[in-house]
């Protein structure tokens, strides 16, 4: 660029150089010009002195005539010279170098009289020649006259036009050493100057408006220039911006890590004394499961059988849940079985029903044969998470606990939600993570097993909240079964139907 900017200046000096020669050069022309239109009128006038100069040897001559007369030569000699002066004034009328327009005229009318006087006398008296000398004197006169103001203007006009030419000259002179100095030197040195606030960081572009036509393209290239650097300094600063941005994130992700770590360190004891209390609970929960079907038998009332059927079926599933922890601990995954989504869902909220406030309704829509392939104690227990979940977040407003579900292409999307206060902006933007809960009395452990559940099946959680409140989790899992027109939709408050 600085090579660029040299080969510009120089340029621009070199050119404005050759400028001012070529007026220099057109002012010298314009001279010589007017010197040679002064040679060719003083050319003239030469001739015009020159015609001058014959007259007057023309009047000499008739006085040489008038003092021979009177001196008393004879009369012959005296015609002859008549004759001989009569034939110049003769071929100075045919002259074409006469200043005086009169001439021509005059001399004829002076040929006229020298003739009559050659012819009627034989000799010439002196007094005959008077009114001749009179005639050729008033001519001479006239052209001396007539000589000296034309060289009186020729010498007035010459000096006027060498006065003009000194004066432009000198005017174009003044004028370029101006403007080399103003519109050349002056931006040049300022140049400098930018360039100097260049190497301080300063990257402003100047005004072209009034600069001269023969500096607009170096200025130009400066303001290229300056705004190339300033993009190139901007997009430095995004960059190291950009880098400060990824240092930061790094080293949040870095802490982000750590406390995952002690996260999983924390779960693994939450799952080894997990595992340590199932293994003891299983014996007495078997004793128990025995008396509650021995006592089965002996009840005849249709109600208490049925209660003690609930408690059986959830004491058994108490089992398998204790089960399935110590499989978990073993890292051993649960078999995945055709499950009938809309009837497990059916029996989940059965059970729920005991467990929750009667102010808390539960509903649910899902298709009557939707079925699913998945790992039928874990998804009970997720599903029972969430509805539990929802229950407790509501409290004691009454409201519904509304359960859905339906299968879109190859994925199964379940979802529950709730009336009650949404979850927290802090959980939405941080996700779920364990021990992390929005209520006061929650362990964060509930959505923590969902979201282990759905990413043993290859799926993931999403959570929301509904307006204008109300919380919505969807499970989305991957689905494998077939999908009937038939929609069954239950109300545990006493009624079901079905829905097409």
């Amino acid at each position: 660029m600085a090579l660029n900017v040299k080969r510009l200046i120089y340029r621009t000096a070199q050119l404005r150089g050759l400028i001012l020669l070529g007026l220099l050069f057109l002012t010298l022309i314009l001279l010589g010009g007017m010197i040679w239109r002064n040679l060719q009128r003083l050319e003239t006038v030469r001739a015009y002195i020159s015609y001058s100069y014959r007259l007057q040897q023309v009047s000499l001559n008739m006085q040489q005539v008038l003092l021979k007369q009177l001196s008393g030569a004879t009369g012959e000699v005296g015609l002859n010279k008549l004759k001989h002066i009569g034939g110049e004034v003769k071929n100075l009328t045919m002259a074409n170098y006469y200043s005086d327009k009169e001439t021509p005229e005059k001399l004829r009318q002076l040929h006229s009289l020298l003739v009559g006087l050659i012819k009627d006398q034989k000799q010439i008296q002196p007094v005959m020649l008077f009114p001749a000398l009179n005639g050729m004197k008033g001519v001479l006169n006239a052209e001396i006259n007539n000589d000296e103001q034309i060289l009186t203007e020729v010498i007035q006009d010459t000096r006027t036009e060498l006065g003009l030419a000194v004066g432009t000259l000198t005017a174009i002179l003044l004028l370029g050493g101006w403007v080399l100095r103003r519109r050349i030197l002056g931006p040049l040195g300022d140049l400098s100057q930018l360039l100097s606030r260049l190497a301080k960081g300063d990257f402003t572009p100047i005004s072209t408006h009034r600069l001269h036509p023969l500096l607009l393209p170096v200025f130009t290239s400066y303001n290229e220039m300056v705004l190339r650097l300033r993009e190139l300094e901007k997009e430095n600063r995004l960059r190291a911006q950009s880098l400060e941005a990824e240092i930061r994130t790094a080293a949040q992700a870095l802490l982000e890590q750590q406390r995952s770590l002690a996260r999983a360190e924390r779960l693994a004891a939450v799952g080894e004394l997990a595992a340590s209390i199932a293994h003891e609970l299983r014996n007495p929960l078997a004793g128990i499961l025995m008396s509650c079907s021995n006592l089965r038998k002996e009840i005849s009332n249709p109600d208490q059988a049925q209660r003690l059927d609930l408690i059986g079926a959830e004491l058994k599933r108490l089992t398998r849940l204790l089960n399935n922890l110590l499989d978990q601990a073993k890292h051993t995954p649960q078999p995945a079985v055709k499950l009938h989504i809309a009837s497990v869902v059916q029996e989940l909220l059965a059970l729920t029903r005991y467990q929750i406030p009667a102010h808390l309704q539960l509903e649910s829509k899902i298709p009557e044969t939707l079925s699913c392939q998945l790992p039928e104690g874990n998804f009970r227990q997720a599903l029972l998470n969430l509805v539990l979940n929802a229950a407790q977040a509501m409290g004691e407003t009454p409201g519904k606990v509304q359960v859905d579900a339906y299968q879109k292409g190859e994925t199964l999307y379940l979802r529950v939600s709730d009336e009650g206060p949404g979850f927290s902006q802090e959980m939405l933007d941080g996700g779920i993570r364990p021990f992390v809960s929005g209520s006061q009395r929650g362990t964060g452990l509930g959505l923590t097993m969902v979201q282990g559940f759905a990413q043993e099946v290859g799926g993931h959680v999403q959570i929301a909240n509904k307006q204008p409140h109300g919380a919505c989790v969807t499970l989305i899992l991957p689905y494998q079964g077939e999908l009937q027109h038939a929609c069954h939709a239950t109300n545990y408050r006493g009624r079901n139907t079905f829905r097409h």
